[in-house]
């Protein structure tokens, strides 16, 4: 089936039965917009699925070098970062929203979104199947050094959209490690949750399963491919920074993981490439039959973050 040509199965009961996800582990063009979302738009347009995934800050990148140069020291980075960051309500995304209306797919991909105030923000921007920009997510908290790049999201509701009746939302890096987030994205109905990320460590994937079971939802993990050569020279220390192709910013870890934390594809490791998965969303409500966090398991008579009026001061 080429894209623009879906035609889902629905079940008996008038809801979605599948949902066709890529999950796209690329290698951006290293601090350039333009050239990024031409990336991006590429493989929208290639990937044959209905809901194309990209990393945590694909366009222009993950401003990797916060880790490794001293604080603040940064100031030509900084500056081409914010040069080349994502206007959301412009046409910075233009290729990206047009190859969306073309495949007739939804896009979850991540930026680094430049405010009209000029702070930044790391967030998941969610592009419809008819081009147009449909939400986005602003990352909580920047992790560690990440705080001297990006301001803490201002969202007062976490994102989920809507994709045919499946409701999807995006979790990015270590929000996936804030007990309240996930059960913030649980209560929203989420059933499938997107987990854009620079993490590359043996932990990463285990948590994704862990998520995956927790909830009783479709978790995908994705994550960047990106090597030292990729930096561009003219910047202040690229050299002493960053070696060559052995030199792994990062080295992927991108998985996609079903209700019960079976992994469906990946983790894919070392290489760019594409890691997909046909959904089969019937899973959902039967592992929620034996653990539904929202549900028959939640206990909230019993399990409460309020302070029972008996204990208060």
């Amino acid at each position: 089936m080429s894209p623009g040509e879906y035609r889902s199965e629905v079940s008996f009961d008038g809801v979605r039965a599948t949902l066709t996800v890529a999950a796209v582990q690329a290698t951006p063009v290293f601090l350039d917009r333009a050239a990024t979302v031409e990336v991006a738009a590429r493989h929208v347009a290639s990937a044959g699925a209905e809901l194309v995934v990209f990393p945590e800050s694909f366009v222009p990148c993950y401003p990797d070098w916060v880790w490794r140069r001293p604080p603040m020291s940064d100031g030509d980075w900084y500056a081409r970062l914010v040069a080349n960051s994502v206007r959301v309500e412009g046409g910075d995304l233009d290729p990206v929203r047009d190859a969306a209306r073309d495949a007739g797919a939804w896009v979850a991909l991540g930026v680094t979104e430049r405010s009209r105030s000029d702070s930044l923000y790391n967030t998941v921007v969610y592009i419809g199947a008819k081009g147009e920009i449909a939400g986005r997510h602003r990352k909580l908290v920047p992790t560690g050094a990440e705080r001297l790049v990006w301001a803490n999201g201002n969202d007062h509701l976490l994102t989920v959209v809507d994709i045919g009746g499946v409701k999807v939302g995006s979790l990015i890096c270590w929000e996936n490690y804030m007990p309240l987030a996930r059960m913030a994205m649980y209560e929203r109905g989420v059933d499938v949750l997107l987990a854009p990320t620079w993490d590359n460590s043996d932990e990463w994937v285990p948590t994704l399963r862990h998520i995956a079971k927790e909830g009783q939802i479709f978790v995908v993990g994705v994550t960047a491919f990106l090597r030292g050569s990729d930096v561009p020279r003219d910047l202040a220390d690229a050299d002493a920074l960053y070696g060559g192709d052995d030199d792994f910013l990062s080295r992927g870890n991108t998985a996609i993981v079903a209700p019960g934390g079976e992994l469906l594809a990946g983790p894919l490791i070392g290489e760019a490439g594409v890691v997909s998965a046909e959904f089969d969303l019937s899973r959902i409500a039967a592992g929620r039959r034996m653990f539904d966090p929202t549900g028959h398991y939640a206990r909230p008579d019993v399990l409460s973050l309020r302070q029972p009026a008996h204990e208060a001061r």
